[in-house]
């Protein structure tokens, strides 16, 4: 046994290779050890599979956590609700991309007019909420007769609750809680509950519809390859969520406790001694604004607060960082508190939340909206008169979509830079437009009218101001010629 134990923690010589002596190092991994310092710190690391870690009865218990937080406090309400405004906005713009510009203007006004009478905007963020403190989002593409369109494709939210199959044979391989799968790994059919498990006029029924996988879209993050179901976005930060409410609520209570007229009675007299009778942990209704008068022989003090209260700002900001950093979401939008930031830091923060922004809006693109209009054009060809002939077939549009643009914190400078990338030729009308989340042809077109308008009215159009020389940020100084300086003086 001691043999073993210094065979494996010693190194070994080899043979001699090319008059050489080759010696073999046993080495290991430190995070790879288990000693009694670390063994509770990793003793729930498991190597479950990703379908299997999210079994249904977690997804559950972290969904209904998830809820309660952002229901009951006010930062994860306010982080969400920020991050479903900055993903969707006002919702998306379609723009065709067909040599038929005319075309391309009744089709995406005809889109539009749909998006308003299903309210595919609002139903987005609903999703992106959704997303966010149940993992997943689900809606079932159907038909709504009572739209006032002529197209009755709608959307229909389901909860990820209601997504799940009863009577799950564990040992089928094709088949995940609420999802059924071909051989390819393909969703062929999802299961959803005709009353959702919650209800409170649900008679704890288990039955359930097949809806094709063609009608259902299932939009969630996977985080793992092989995850099936997702879990919620805040799900890393929902125990320090928690921390954050109870120090919130400690710090208060400490607070109250120092400014209410507490206290307790004590004695220096020995036991026995010369002191009235005074009845043990007994409370005693004091009277605000008062002259007390103490029993014989005892004294009261005070309660005073212990709690170091002064450190609160700066933990609450800690945790919060920790928070959103789970969203890529920085801190001053998290708080909605810039105080602590300067205009170069604000701006870098911004760069990294923006880029995640632009990938949310593009995996939002290619797995909902993009299914979405699929679905539109398919309804839409049988209208007669609203596609133009000679067009080529659906397959082959080209199309692209609008989200909102982000406001620039200096206008001026944004616009001096549009300017001088447009003159040298590193950007286009197209892309410029585009980050205002606006279409260029319409844009230019409305420009147009607008400057034949001033015309006939006989009004010339101002010239835009030269800017003058600024700092790139104006929280910094700007650098200084030494040598300039002592030769101007």
């Amino acid at each position: 046994m001691l043999t073993w134990l210094a065979n494996l923690f010693s190194s070994k010589t080899a043979r001699p290779e090319n008059g050489r002596t080759v010696r073999i190092v046993r080495a290991k991994y430190d995070a790879a050890a288990t000693n009694p310092d670390n063994r509770r710190h990793w003793a729930n690391a498991d190597g479950l599979s990703a379908n299997a870690a999210n079994s249904p009865e977690v997804r559950r218990v972290l969904r209904n956590r998830a809820r309660h937080e952002v229901a009951n406090n006010s930062y994860a309400r306010g982080i969400t609700v920020t991050l479903a405004n900055d993903v969707v906005g006002t919702g998306p713009r379609l723009q065709l991309l067909t040599d038929d510009s005319n075309a391309n203007g009744r089709i995406e006004q005809a889109f539009m007019q749909w998006s308003k009478a299903v309210g595919l905007a609002e139903k987005l963020r609903t999703m992106r909420l959704a997303r966010a403190s149940d993992g997943e989002a689900f809606g079932i593409l159907t038909s709504n007769p009572a739209l006032s369109t002529a197209i009755q494709l709608d959307l229909r939210l389901v909860e990820a609750d209601q997504v799940c199959t009863p009577d799950l044979f564990r040992a089928d391989p094709n088949a995940v809680d609420g999802i059924v799968f071909d051989t390819a790994g393909n969703p062929t059919e999802y299961h959803v509950l005709r009353q959702h498990p919650g209800d409170m006029s649900a008679s704890g029924g288990r039955e359930y519809d097949r809806v094709p996988a063609e009608s259902m879209i299932h939009w969630f993050r996977a985080d793992r390859p092989g995850q099936a179901r997702g879990i919620p976005d805040i799900m890393p930060a929902l125990p320090l969520f928690a921390q954050l409410r109870r120090f919130t609520l400690a710090v208060l209570a400490a607070a109250e406790t120092a400014a209410d007229f507490a206290g307790i009675l004590y004695t220096d007299a020995p036991a026995n001694g010369e002191a009235d009778a005074a009845e043990p942990f007994e409370p005693i209704e004091l009277e605000k604004r008062a002259l007390l008068t103490m029993p014989g022989g005892w004294k009261m003090s005070q309660m005073e607060a212990e709690q170091p209260a002064t450190t609160y700002g700066e933990f609450k900001r800690e945790i919060l960082n920790e928070i959103c950093r789970c969203l890529n979401m920085p801190y001053n939008i998290a708080a909605c508190n810039s105080s602590g930031y300067n205009y170069a830091s604000g701006r870098l923060d911004h760069q990294t939340y923006f880029k995640a922004i632009r990938v949310e809006q593009s995996h939002l693109e290619c797995l909902v909206l993009d299914r979405i209009l699929a679905a539109w054009l398919d309804e839409a060809v049988l209208i007669p008169g609203l596609f133009p002939s000679g067009l080529p077939p659906i397959a082959e549009w080209p199309h692209q979509w609008f989200w909102d643009g982000h406001e620039h914190v200096d206008p001026a400078k944004e616009a001096t830079a549009q300017a001088t990338r447009l003159s040298n030729h590193t950007t286009t009308l197209a892309d410029e437009y585009a980050r205002r989340g606006q279409d260029w042809e319409s844009q230019l077109r409305q420009r147009a009218k607008e400057v034949a308008l001033l015309k006939d009215l006989g009004i010339t159009p101002l010239a835009a101001r030269p800017e003058s020389a600024v700092p790139e940020y104006p929280d910094e100084e700007p650098e200084h010629d030494d040598e300039a300086s002592r030769n101007a003086a």
